[in-house]
C-alpha cells in the first residue's frame, strides 16, 4: 500500500483536536507551499494521485475527520511506505492538513453551458457510461464521476475532454499483451510483481497473468482509452458537457 503524507510533527504544543485551528488564508498558503515540498512529489501538486494515492477527494478514506487527518499526517501509516519524519511541528501539520483537505472541493462556477443538456449528451453522444459511473448508473473501467464538480474546475475538465492523455496520472499505464496460446488483451495495469502481471481489459473484466504465459507485453504511458471529444462535440455542446460535469457534486 502506497502512503498518504510524508509528514510528522515535531513538538506536542497543539496536539490532534476536533476541529482544524489554522484555516486562515494565511496557513492556506503556507500549507500549500509546505505540500509542495513534502507532499507533491507522491502524491501530485494538484493532489491528483501519483506515487502516493489521489488526495483530491471529497472523502478521505483513512481521515475522514480533521483530528484523523492531523493524526495520518503526523505519525504516519504503520505497514505501508509513510513512514514517521520529524519535518514539520503541529503548526505546520495542521496548515498542510488545512490545505489537504481542500484539494477535494472545489466551488461551483457559473458556466454559459446548459447542464441538462450536457447531461443527455453524456449519455447518449458522448457514451460516457460505458466506462463512468455517475451514481450507480454506469461502468467502472474509468474513475466515478458522481462528485467531479467538487475535485476539479471547469478549465481541467475542459482540458480533459480534449486531451485526455495529457490528464492521465503519472503511474497510468495501458498494456497490450499477447499470451503463448495467441491470446490478445489490450487494457488497463492494475498491479504487477516479478511473476505475475494484473490488468482490466477494456470490457472491464480483471484478469491475472504469470508472466511466463506471456509472449509479448507492451506498456504504454499517455495513453488512454478515453477518446478525445474536441471534435466530437460542437463548441456548445462541448461547454454543456462542461457545465454538466462541473454540477456533479454528489449528495451536496
Amino acid at each position: 500500500m502506497l502512503a498518504i503524507l510524508v509528514l510528522l510533527a515535531g513538538t506536542p504544543a497543539l496536539q490532534a483536536q476536533e476541529h482544524n485551528p489554522y484555516t486562515s488564508p494565511a496557513d492556506l498558503a503556507r500549507g500549500k507551499q509546505l505540500y509542495g515540498g513534502h507532499c507533491a512529489p507522491c502524491h501530485g501538486p494538484a493532489g491528483e494521485g501519483g506515487r502516493g494515492p489521489n488526495l483530491a477527494r471529497t472523502a478521505l478514506p483513512r481521515a475522514a475527520t480533521e483530528e484523523a487527518l492531523f493524526t495520518v499526517i503526523r505519525d504516519g501509516l504503520p505497514g505501508t511506505e509513510m513512514p514517521r519524519g520529524s519535518a514539520l511541528d503541529d503548526r505546520e501539520i495542521w496548515q498542510v492538513a488545512a490545505f489537504v483537505r481542500g484539494l477535494g472541493q472545489t466551488e461551483a462556477e457559473k458556466l454559459p453551458g446548459s447542464p441538462a443538456n450536457g447531461a443527455r449528451l453524456f449519455r447518449d453522444k458522448g457514451g460516457c457510461l460505458k466506462c463512468h459511473a455517475v451514481g450507480t448508473e454506469g461502468g467502472g473501467l474509468g474513475p466515478p464521476l458522481t462528485e467531479i464538480g467538487l475535485r476539479r474546475s471547469a478549465a481541467f475538465l475542459r482540458s480533459t475532454l480534449a486531451d485526455p492523455a495529457a490528464a492521465a496520472p503519472p503511474d497510468f499505464q495501458m498494456v497490450d499483451l499477447e499470451t503463448r496460446d495467441g491470446r490478445r488483451i489490450s487494457g488497463i495495469l492494475l498491479a504487477e510483481d516479478t511473476f505475475s502481471i494484473q490488468v482490466r481489459d477494456l470490457s472491464e473484466r480483471p484478469l491475472s497473468f504469470w508472466k511466463q504465459e506471456i509472449s509479448n507485453l507492451k506498456r504504454s504511458r499517455g495513453k488512454t482509452p478515453m477518446p478525445a471529444y474536441r471534435g466530437t462535440f460542437s463548441d456548445a455542446e462541448f461547454e454543456d458537457l462542461v457545465a454538466y460535469l462541473v454540477s456533479l457534486r454528489g449528495a451536496q
